[in-house]
């Protein structure tokens, strides 16, 4: 029995030391603590290594600092032109000030699903199904804007709002899809034609260069053609002035002229003319020739 007092002390030291130990807590990066002394809010702690009373305090609630993501499920809207839509939302989301967060609303994520709920409904009540198709981006913004400003005194910060799905009823689909598959024929029809356009332009241009090439092809050779024969004639013309010329400096005698021009009617009769107009001079000349034969011929007989 000696002991027990000092038994007594010793388990009294240890639920101490374990009240002690528990009191002392580590905060995690992108975590606050929010601390209550009876009952009431008294700070947040941060990162770091804290202590509170025993007995006196507590943790109200651990909070998560990081950005969060709240996958909402499907929500029946309605167009402006009637029309019943199923549409998804994904809200990004931040908390940025732990004790609001903790007073501020009960289940603030259930608020976030209602709110963004009824603000989806409006927004789209405003538009009609063509304009809630192509106007996703500005139906984003307005979400974020509003869910932003409501949620702010629950210290909760909107950073971005996405349309997941827009799913029309099955018969809209089938128009939607019956729609494009006529725009995209039209499309191709259009393409085709143009292409053909622009096939025959480019067929009808490249005859219209070939014909200019040919055309400009035998005018050159119709140029060169009566080139060479200007050149002909004028070399035969300056040959014979040169003929001419080198007569007319031998000075020669009547009978040597005679005889060059009993030599050309020579070449002038072996042609094929049936008539040959004789000149007088080459008659003469003829004569004269005739005679110098018989000259030749009376001392060969004498002889």
């Amino acid at each position: 029995m000696e002991y027990l007092p000092y038994i007594v002390i010793g388990l009294v030291a240890l639920i101490v030391i374990v009240i002690l130990v528990r009191c002392i807590r580590v905060v995690q990066q992108a975590r606050a603590y929010v601390i209550e002394r009876l009952g009431a809010y008294k700070t947040t702690w941060n990162v770091g290594l804290h202590f509170k009373l025993p007995f006196i305090e507590r943790v109200a609630k651990v909070v998560s600092l990081k950005e969060q993501v709240a996958d909402f499920p499907p929500q029946p809207v309605i167009t402006e032109d009637n029309v019943t839509m199923q549409i998804d939302t994904v809200v990004y989301f931040q908390i940025t000030d732990p004790k609001l967060y903790t007073y501020g609303i009960e289940r603030p994520i259930v608020a976030i699903e209602n709110l963004s709920a009824t603000t989806l409904r409006n927004i789209i009540g405003d538009l009609e199904l063509d304009q809630c198709l192509t106007s996703r981006d500005v139906i984003n913004t307005k979400m974020r804007a509003i869910l932003d400003e409501a949620t702010d005194p629950w210290g909760i910060k909107v950073n971005r709002v996405e349309l997941k799905n827009i799913l029309p009823p099955r018969e809209i689909q089938n128009a939607m899809e019956k729609q494009m598959k006529a725009e995209r024929e039209r499309r191709e029809a259009i393409l085709r034609a143009e292409g053909e356009k622009k096939s025959a332009i480019l067929t009808a241009e490249g005859e219209k260069e070939a014909a200019i090439l040919r055309a400009d092809a035998k005018k050159q050779a119709q140029i060169l053609e009566a080139q060479g024969e200007a050149e002909a004639i004028l070399t035969v013309q300056r040959a014979t002035a040169e003929g001419i010329k080198l007569i007319n400096e031998s000075a020669p005698t009547d009978p040597v002229i005679k005889i060059k021009a009993l030599e050309a009617f020579a070449a002038a009769a072996n042609g094929r003319a049936t008539k040959i107009i004789i000149p007088s001079e080459i008659q003469g000349l003829a004569g004269l020739a005739e005679g110098i034969v018989e000259a030749v011929k009376e001392p060969a007989a004498a002889e």
